[in-house]
């Protein structure tokens, strides 16, 4: 199958949010017993997840694991300052949020609580499609890869949260594409480096 990148997007996003709740709530569990089983956390630990958006695997349940380790968990948010990038703001319990433009919740914006990119540990990064190869296609807004793109030298870990239904043979690449250091399914863990 052929697909251009829209196409390709398109079907993904389409499979992926055909997916039953039962089913999305199955592959969450799965995928943070995994993430639990692999000790990539721990106390010290700064990580970025997401809130789940249009049938994207949910890091609820390893959020809640990084609270009881008592690592500092961020969640991104669209960028006050530079266009197009995200910021990684302190997400607790009792965060208070709001809506950003495409509806998706996010921590109110507040200096204390940014994280700098480059200090951060581990980053679980949403995606729309995958290959075997480490690449990861998102929503088409780029942010992720902006975002990145200075940092993947660092100790940053990217790790790419999916349904199994979200791999394909191939991904068409781009030059500015940053690549994941590690992708994690219902099924399988994938380790790119």
């Amino acid at each position: 199958m052929n697909l251009t990148r829209v196409e390709l997007r398109k079907h993904i996003r389409k499979m992926r949010r055909a997916l039953s709740t039962e089913q999305q709530l199955t592959a969450s569990h799965q995928i943070a017993l995994q993430v639990k089983q692999l000790g990539l956390m721990n106390a010290r630990c700064k990580i970025a997840a997401f809130i789940a958006n249009d049938g994207e695997i949910s890091p609820q349940d390893i959020i809640k694991d990084a609270w009881q380790l008592d690592a500092s968990v961020y969640l991104p948010v669209l960028h006050p300052f530079a266009e197009n990038h995200l910021a990684f703001f302190s997400f607790q319990e009792n965060s208070k949020m709001r809506i950003n433009k495409y509806n998706i919740p996010e921590p109110y914006i507040s200096c204390p609580t940014i994280c700098p990119v480059n200090e951060l540990d581990l980053v679980f990064v949403p995606l729309v499609a995958f290959d075997k190869q480490g690449n990861r296609m998102g929503m088409g807004g780029g942010y992720y890869d902006r975002t990145f793109a200075q940092v993947k030298n660092s100790k940053t870990r990217l790790i790419g949260l999916a349904h199994d239904c979200q791999c394909v043979e191939k991904l068409p690449v781009e030059s500015w594409d940053v690549p994941l250091d590690m992708l994690i399914t219902p099924s399988q863990i994938y380790s790119f480096n």
